[in-house]
């Protein structure tokens, strides 16, 4: 006994130095190392969720780097289908963590394969490694949020993972955009139900005679509400759909979607007063919903446009003005709230950085900043406003670090190499460095010569390299 726990630690010793490894080659943007060294972190410590995110993170990067076709991809399928079928013998076999495994190397060929991102999931699940599976599925989604069937594949997974609200939210998403997917419907209500479950509201139920069939009740009628809510409707229709809602609501008091459903409606009609009651009364039932923290600040959000609007439409601007800096000032502290609530939201650590870097609060940007960057889909966004920050602080070394590693993840001239190239111009400029900066400068210029003031920047440099030949 005492010798396999030596083993195990050791194990997990070379787990955590295998990490170490492929998380600072990732941090450089050597990502073929970095996934090398993080697969074999997972395959030695199949639960190190850790650096599971970062092996998908490696390999979608890398992806994304690469231009990606459809005969490409469907090579890259036939080429995989002996591994994929090995992968899919072993999981029917009861060889899960096998299967883990092999699905593992199977990601790696091409992690945008919807078919192989399943089959992962399924052997993590079968394998008991369900946190596993929910993470691959979770970074799936960041690089692809309109694939609806891993959306939905991601609810499932935590359904079984018992995280009904994560579920639920997952399921909404796609009843949103499949309004008439009767099954999505029945998904979402189950798990709707779960979730109140599991907040508190068993006892209350499971002590009434069919209580279960109770709190599911009138699903057909609840479908024709959600469905009638997404349609702009016209006022008589609106007036009677409100008088449903107001019903339903009574009669069923915990059931979060009717309340959802209504605040659309009321925002459709620009009744944001009636749309914020309405959610508010939402957040007592369910206190820790992200989902209706984000509608609710989203609504006063857009009160406070529509007035500003207004004044500024009637010549007001004083008034606008004044109105636009309230509006400000709630973002930021409502920003500020939510994170404290919801510290894991990496997404919302970017965003409370950006604002605090347009505060002047350059040390506290960072730390919310250094933070999202572990945020695959923000970290290019990060590292770029982590640079800004530290060029703001007069530290233009670390400044030119970051966005260095940046640009290594952004190979495509888009707006987002542009702006780093911009930064990383101006910060050779600013070091004296007029060589280095008309590099930068001219990989702009040579893709858009309107961006910005890049005309001005490089006829300035033209100017003074002929200076100096003369």
């Amino acid at each position: 006994m005492a010798e396999e726990t030596r083993d195990a630690n050791a194990q997990q010793q070379m787990a955590q130095t295998l990490f170490n490894k492929g998380f600072a080659a990732f941090e450089r943007g050597n990502l073929d190392i970095a996934a090398d060294l993080l697969m074999h972190c997972v395959e030695l410590s199949p639960g190190f969720s850790r650096a599971r995110r970062f092996l998908r993170a490696a390999e979608f990067q890398k992806t994304k780097n690469v231009p990606r076709s459809q005969l490409g991809a469907k090579i890259t399928e036939l080429t995989s289908l002996p591994l994929f079928l090995k992968t899919k013998f072993l999981l029917k076999s009861g060889k899960n963590e096998k299967a883990l495994v092999a699905a593992e190397q199977l990601l790696r060929r091409d992690p945008l394969q919807r078919k192989a991102i399943v089959l992962l999931a399924n052997a993590a699940e079968a394998a008991g490694h369900t946190d596993a599976a929910i993470l691959t599925l979770e970074v799936a989604v960041e690089y692809m949020p309109d694939d609806m069937d891993l959306i939905k594949r991601l609810g499932d997974a935590y359904i079984i993972a018992e995280d009904y609200g994560k579920a639920r939210d997952c399921y909404n998403q796609v009843l949103e955009a499949r309004p008439t997917d009767m099954e999505m419907l029945k998904l979402l209500k189950d798990a709707e139900a779960h979730n109140t479950m599991k907040a508190g509201g068993w006892n209350e139920f499971s002590e009434k005679k069919d209580g279960y069939r109770d709190l599911l009740r009138d699903k057909e009628q609840a479908e024709k509400l959600d469905i009638q809510a997404k349609a702009q409707t016209v006022s008589t229709d609106a007036d009677k759909m409100l008088e449903d809602y107001r019903a339903k609501i009574a009669d069923d008091p915990a059931n979060l979607n009717y309340r959802r459903a209504l605040a659309r409606l009321f925002l459709q009609q620009k009744r944001f007063a009636d749309a914020i009651t309405t959610l508010e009364e939402a957040q007592k039932i369910h206190s820790s919903d992200p989902e209706l923290d984000r509608n609710l600040s989203a609504a006063r959000v857009q009160q406070y446009n529509v007035r500003i609007t207004d004044l500024r439409t009637k010549g007001d601007v004083p008034g606008a003005d004044a109105l636009e800096k309230e509006k400000n000032a709630f973002v930021f502290t409502d920003l500020s709230s939510r994170v404290e609530r919801y510290p894991n939201d990496l997404r919302l650590r970017f965003e409370l950085g950006a604002i605090l870097f347009e505060q002047d609060r350059h040390d506290d940007a960072i730390q919310q900043l250094q933070m999202a960057q572990r945020s695959p889909k923000d970290r290019n966004d990060a590292l770029y406003y982590l640079a800004r920050c530290f060029r703001a602080k007069g530290q233009n070394d670390m400044a030119t670090m970051q966005l260095e590693t940046a640009l290594e993840q952004v190979p495509i001239m888009d707006d987002n190499r542009k702006k780093i190239l911009m930064e990383l111009g101006e910060l050779a400029e600013q070091a004296g460095d007029t060589e280095k900066a008309f590099n930068f400068y001219r990989e702009i210029y040579g893709a858009d010569i309107a961006y910005r003031d890049i005309g001005q920047k490089m006829e300035r440099i033209y100017k003074a390299r002929q200076d100096k030949k003369a």
